[in-house]
């Protein structure tokens, strides 16, 4: 048995195992709502939005804003067509479908990238709130389980690639933030105080 066969096996059993110990009618409305809120990372853009209005917190909503786009373009633009993985519900077609089957392929899972890759930032910055960020991150990754949209390795990889996305925003606008200063602080020297 090859990696890829093995791993396709442990994914079958994971979603397997969800389907017949997690399921009902409750959390059938609880996940359906939950997935919503990751779809075009609509709750993490508001998040991002409300804090970009608060000069305080302005560079942390844009931050995140940018670690969503990044995740976006990478998973959504580039990942998933070079990988071109079906979904779970294409591949095994007699699943109840709770919401609409994506269009799209599976791999990575695009709700988790864009979830992580906000939280990520999210989290590094607003300590306070890290759990609720990181915890409504995961929710949102395991609804793509729960509804059979993304086998656990799509939703594994997304996590991955939307924390990394994180630490590249971070980085960069640390960056930035230093050169700014660094510059900012050799013009006073050499002119004086402006």
């Amino acid at each position: 048995m090859n990696i890829i066969s093995l791993l396709q096996n442990i994914d079958n059993s994971i979603l397997l195992y969800i389907k017949n110990n997690m399921h009902g009618q409750i959390m059938d409305k609880a996940m359906v709502i939950i997935t919503s809120l990751g779809n075009g990372g609509v709750i993490w853009i508001i998040i991002a939005v409300l804090l970009m209005i608060n000069k305080k917190y302005r560079k942390i909503g844009f931050m995140a804003l940018c670690a969503l786009i990044l995740s976006t373009i990478l998973g959504e633009g580039i990942l998933k067509h070079v990988v071109q993985r079906i979904r779970p519900s294409a591949d095994i077609p007699a699943i109840n479908m709770l919401i609409a089957k994506p269009l799209s392929y599976s791999f990575p899972s695009g709700h988790a990238a864009s979830s992580f890759a906000a939280a990520g930032v999210l989290s590094k910055y607003l300590k306070k709130y890290a759990p609720g960020f990181l915890g409504l991150a995961s929710l949102i990754a395991l609804s793509r389980l729960y509804l059979y949209v993304h086998y656990p390795t799509d939703v594994l990889a997304g996590i991955i690639l939307g924390l990394i996305c994180s630490e590249i925003i971070i980085y960069i606008f640390n960056k930035m933030f230093f050169i700014k200063r660094y510059c900012r602080r050799d013009v006073k020297n050499e002119y004086g105080t402006f």
